[in-house]
């Protein structure tokens, strides 16, 4: 049987009614405590590192190869690349609930997270979609330069020298593939393949030759997790901060600007009547009526981010009557996982 469901009731022939009220987390001979969620909003964020190394010859660049604006610094800059929002449902430990056992009841089942939240009643919840996050591709090796110079470009007693040789090095890369593309080359290969090799090795030496002048950029990509459970209205907070230097850091770190989240209720619930609410009692299965919020996230610069999201805490309780159990009538009840809201009801007379 499915891992996390409590069966309730195992004599077939046995009917109970049931009492939901407040309680203390954990299993009672009565019946089966639950919890109820609440929303927390998740962000992933993934930054890329840019790393720029100058070439051993950059300060030649321009003389030998015309191409300018060489860098001679190292530098290291960060960004960020893409935000993910969603919203998901945690176990909230200041909502607990047991469906005590009492006569003339039909709640035969029901099934919990392995966090103890409530998910169904008489029937079985679908499997939960799993996200899985793409593991991000590993940099190319850089290739070593020097191991496709010459005796006599190591062999250099200055640095100009060494950078006219390996110039020269690379114009005659370019003359063969030129040779080889046009058909013109002393020694062709024999067929479609072999000619791609030879022409890919070309370029390799040819790439990495010029990294001699121009330097390397790299790329590194990284990921970065944070939470928020809105309670009320967030305006403006800092979530995190963007260094381009450090990348992300926390919000509190003043080396890096700030990158803001803001969560508005929208109000699609009206507001609940506060005498009235401490009068009703949950008499039956406590489940929720999540509200909807405007998330927000963005920088001085930039809006990563503005959607609406379900939030359960700014919504309301409500209860499925006893006589959905009773002997007559089997009903069947699947909760969202995430906020608590009723995903599908059905019943058979």
């Amino acid at each position: 049987m499915k891992k996390g469901l409590i069966l309730l009731g195992l004599l077939a022939s046995t009917v109970y009614a049931q009492d939901v009220s407040k309680y203390t987390p954990g299993l009672t001979e009565e019946g089966v405590v639950y919890y109820l969620p609440k929303t927390e909003i998740k962000v992933d964020v993934i930054a890329e590192k840019i790393l720029y190394t100058p070439g051993e010859l950059c300060q030649y660049a321009n003389r030998y190869l015309k191409i300018s604006d060489v860098s001679d610094k190292a530098e290291v800059h960060w960004e960020v690349k893409s935000i993910r929002v969603y919203a998901v449902g945690v176990a909230d430990v200041n909502n607990a609930y047991t469906i005590k056992l009492k006569d003339k009841s039909a709640a035969s089942q029901v099934e919990l997270s392995k966090e103890g939240v409530i998910k169904a009643i008489n029937t079985v919840a679908p499997e939960e979609p799993v996200y899985i996050i793409a593991p991000t591709p590993k940099a190319a090796k850089s290739i070593d330069p020097r191991s496709f110079l010459t005796e006599d470009i190591l062999n250099s007693t200055s640095s100009a020298k060494m950078a006219e040789l390996v110039a020269k090095e690379i114009y005659n890369i370019r003359d063969s593939r030129n040779s080889l593309t046009r058909g013109q080359a002393d020694y062709m290969p024999k067929d479609g393949a072999a000619l791609k090799i030879m022409l890919d090795n070309l370029s390799t030496q040819e790439k990495a030759m010029t990294e001699l002048f121009t330097g390397v950029t790299t790329k590194e990509t990284k990921e970065f997790n944070f939470a928020v459970a809105p309670e009320e209205n967030i305006i403006d907070k800092v979530l995190f901060r963007m260094s381009s230097k450090l990348g992300v850091v926390n919000a509190d770190d003043l080396s890096g600007n700030p990158v803001y989240i803001s969560i508005k209720d929208l109000e699609v619930i009206p507001p609940a009547d506060i005498e009235a609410k401490k009068k009703k009692k949950l008499e039956g299965v406590v489940y929720n009526v999540p509200g909807k919020a405007l998330v927000s996230i963005f920088s001085s610069t930039k809006k990563f981010y503005n959607e609406e999201l379900p939030i359960t805490q700014f919504g309301e309780k409500e209860v499925l009557i006893d006589n959905l159990f009773n002997k007559k009538v089997n009903t069947r009840v699947i909760f969202n996982p995430y906020t608590g809201g009723i995903s599908k009801i059905d019943k058979d007379m």
